[in-house]
């Protein structure tokens, strides 16, 4: 009510200057309406809805829930402090939800449990798999180590799965499923969660065998006690955004992904040179990978690799898995298939491609800025005609062709570049889609820097 009651005494005073202004103005005999322009206020603040106790009881009674749900000071508290203190952090955990919200439904639903217990993780990470407690708490679901390996995760320096999405929601559902049998109450569940099941059966003794949430509350850690209130208090925001004008413009949608299994020890670095996927998207697709590297021990883990370039990468497998384990430069495009020998000379460095099925000579010329005569020459071919598994030699530098010659391919391969004219109404999300390319994708292909925008600008789209 401070805030709502601040907001009104500068809006009253605002409005006393204006008018003692144009009173000046009128005294002067200057009445011009530019000059009334340039003393109007213009307050810029985000209206933020009075609500009442009563008010948010109606709502919550009127939610079609799993899970009971009764309001109480303590929950309407952090309500309040959510609504009107904490709205940027409200807003930065709507920004990441729909990444993890679909696939922590379906994990839900698969076993038994109330789909609310998502709001969960909120609590636990704010939605950051990377983040990491004081104590040692990892990921989205804040595992512990003991814990993490206990469900069946890979705790160590070079993979961690409490970081990998899917298999710590997995790992949480076993966790808070056995909870719940433990205990037989979800709200206890929760708590248990938080604060071990030893301090839960610590506070059902002390309570004198009471079995609720609140009923043993008082008996409960500090933290414990304010954790559930805070995910019953996220359960009602969730439901009621428009209400307390918690609007979200564009959101972080998830990158659509394949599991593809190389089999050897790799860093990603290498992967997206070889394969031109992004660095980000890689890292953001696997973060329980520790420093880049799958090792040795952990060859046979399967890594997840955008959508948009899951073909091309199954039908360069076992190129690709080669190239890995090699530290040769390699020079590739995202539709071939091309290693480098160690040979080098005053043309350039020499390199072999594999022709594959569906390869013709002037698309393989095309996809590495050669000339097609030059290609035919390096390897003595009176015609344009190849065949499956066919060795081709190449130049980075184009032995006995010009600069001007590369250059030309280079801008034909440019020309070809499809483009977009983006809409009123547009976002990076929807051409996205339109265009099967993750937002990353298009802000790389096109020098942008933030996500912003116009109608009318042209984008590269492939």
């Amino acid at each position: 009510m401070k805030n709502i009651n601040f907001r009104l005494y500068v809006a009253i005073f605002g409005s006393f200057l204006f008018l003692n202004s144009v009173a000046f103005s009128q005294e002067k005999g200057s009445t011009n309406s530019s000059q009334l322009d340039v003393v109007l206020p213009n307050y810029q603040y985000e209206f933020v809805p009075d609500f009442t106790y009563e008010e948010v009881n109606e709502r919550i009674q009127k939610m079609e829930l799993e899970m009971e749900f009764e309001l109480n000071e303590q929950v309407f508290s952090y309500i309040q402090f959510f609504t009107i203190r904490n709205r940027n952090w409200i807003k930065m955990v709507l920004a990441r939800k729909e990444q993890y919200f679909p696939m922590y439904e379906e994990t839900m639903k698969n076993h038994g449990m109330p789909v609310e217990i998502q709001n969960l993780s909120i609590i636990e990470s704010g939605l950051d798999p990377k983040i990491k407690s004081r104590v040692g708490a990892m990921g989205l679901w804040q595992f512990m180590p003991a814990t993490g390996r206990e469900y069946g995760m890979l705790v160590n320096s070079h993979i961690d799965d409490r970081m990998d999405p899917e298999k710590s929601t997995e790992a949480a559902a076993k966790y808070l499923k056995a909870l719940y049998k433990m205990f037989g109450d979800w709200e206890v569940a929760l708590a248990a969660y938080n604060c071990g099941p030893g301090n839960v059966l610590k506070a059902i003794r002390r309570s004198g065998g009471k079995t609720t949430f609140w009923g043993i509350y008082d008996y409960l850690p500090k933290e414990t006690r304010n954790y559930v209130p805070q995910f019953q208090a996220m359960l009602y925001i969730l439901n009621h955004l428009e209400e307390h004008n918690l609007r979200l413009e564009e959101p972080s949608y998830p990158l659509e992904y394949e599991h593809v299994q190389f089999d050897r020890a790799f860093n990603l670095e290498r992967l997206s040179t070889l394969s031109g996927i992004c660095l980000s998207d890689l890292e953001k697709l696997n973060p329980s990978i520790n420093q880049g590297h799958v090792p040795e021990s952990n060859r046979s883990m399967s890594i997840r690799i955008p959508k948009t370039k899951a073909f091309f990468i199954k039908e360069n497998l076992a190129w690709l898995g080669d190239s890995l384990g090699k530290s040769s430069p390699v020079l590739t495009s995202n539709t071939t298939q091309l290693t480098a020998n160690n040979t080098t000379s005053s043309s350039g460095t020499k390199l072999t491609y594999k022709v594959k099925s569906g390869d013709f000579l002037s698309k393989i010329a095309a996809n590495h800025g050669v000339s097609l005569e030059d290609l035919k020459e390096w390897n003595k071919l009176k015609s344009t005609v190849i065949h499956t598994g066919q060795i081709l030699y190449l130049y980075s530098q184009g032995q006995g062709a010009t600069s001007g010659e590369s250059s030309r391919a280079l801008a034909q391969n440019s020309s070809s570049s499809k483009t977009y004219t983006v809409k009123p109404g547009d976002s990076l999300w929807n051409i996205s889609q339109k265009h099967s390319l993750s937002i990353e994708e298009i802000k790389r292909l096109n020098n942008l820097n933030s996500t912003t925008i116009k109608p009318g600008q042209r984008l590269i789209v492939g």
